[in-house]
Order: structure tokens, then C-alpha cells, then sequence
């Protein structure tokens, strides 16, 4: 049987709205609801455990476009999701070095963070560098693209954010 979340990943409509979706419940990347947006695995897990922090509104692009409240909202979700993706990634691969967290806003037109694990197995050119170093072939690749062999990647992800919120 193919469940709603096969249908979408491979329609892709999802990644048109990507917030949209995840607020009608309908992205299948969602990982949790956060507080100040939603919690999603990366497309591609070419460094697997990449995740991003969406705003829960659309329109918002940049973190001063948000009131104050929510700003710190939002930079307390990210730093979260940072730690699940780093509690999550060195539970299940000893290479893992650290978390890289990024907001950089200058392809997609709506606010979001990037968390970024980094692994000592990376290669020596672009271990040191920002990701965005990595060739673009990498982005691509569907030996890396998002799916079903990353279920238990997005449930340890999920597992950690859940515990961290539990504490709040």
C-alpha cells in the first residue's frame, strides 16, 4: 500500500510550499512541530542527520521581520533542533565531529536555519569549509536524497527533540 507520504515524495508538490505543507500537515519531511515552526529533515543527507528549522509563516524572510518574542522563539527552536541533530547523529555514527548552525536566507525567500552535522569521514578539501564547498553533484545524487533508509536517522531526530522539549 503507498501511504500519503510516498505520494507526496514522489510528486515533490511538497517542496514547492514547503511551509504550506507543513502547516496543513502535508510535508512529508516534518520531523516535529516546534514552537516558532517546523522541524525537517534535509532533502539530501549526503551528511546524514541535516535538518532545517522552518518560520511557521510563510511570508516572514528574514529574523528581524519577526516580533522579538517570536525572534527568540525561533533562535531557541534552531538551537534544539541543533542539539537533537547532534545528540542523534553521535549516537549513531562515532565520526561525528560537531553541528554546524547556519540562517542564510539567499535561495529560498522565507526564514529558515540549516543544522549541519559534520563528520571526521568527510572529505579533506571540504571538512574545514562550510558545506556549501561540497561540489554541486553532491546535492543531487539520489544515492543521497531523501528516504526511506533514513527512517531511523528521522526518528532518532525526533526522539531527541522530543526529550529536550519534555524539560521545557
Amino acid at each position: 500500500m503507498i501511504t500519503d507520504r510516498q505520494v507526496l515524495a514522489v510528486t515533490g508538490d511538497w517542496q514547492t510550499d514547503r511551509i504550506g505543507t507543513a502547516l496543513r500537515g502535508e510535508n512529508p519531511t516534518v520531523l516535529r512541530r516546534l514552537t516558532s515552526g517546523f522541524a525537517v529533515i534535509g532533502d539530501v543527507q549526503f551528511l546524514p542527520g541535516y535538518s532545517v528549522l522552518l518560520v511557521d509563516e510563510p511570508d516572514v524572510q528574514r529574523l528581524s521581520d519577526l516580533p522579538k518574542a517570536k525572534r527568540l522563539s525561533f533562535l531557541s527552536d534552531m538551537d534544539q533542533l541543533g542539539e537533537a541533530v547532534e545528540r542523534a547523529c553521535s549516537r549513531l555514527d562515532p565520526a561525528f565531529r560537531r553541528v554546524n548552525l547556519e540562517i542564510l536566507g539567499n535561495t529560498d525567500p522565507f526564514l529558515h536555519a540549516h543544522v549541519w552535522p559534520r563528520f571526521d569521514w568527510e572529505p579533506a578539501d571540504v571538512v574545514g569549509g562550510p558545506v556549501w564547498l561540497y561540489p554541486r553533484e553532491r546535492w543531487s545524487d539520489e544515492q543521497v536524497r531523501l528516504g526511506p533508509q533514513h527512517d531511523v536517522l528521522r526518528e532518532a531526530i525526533g526522539s531527541e527533540l522530543d526529550k529536550l522539549r519534555s524539560r521545557l
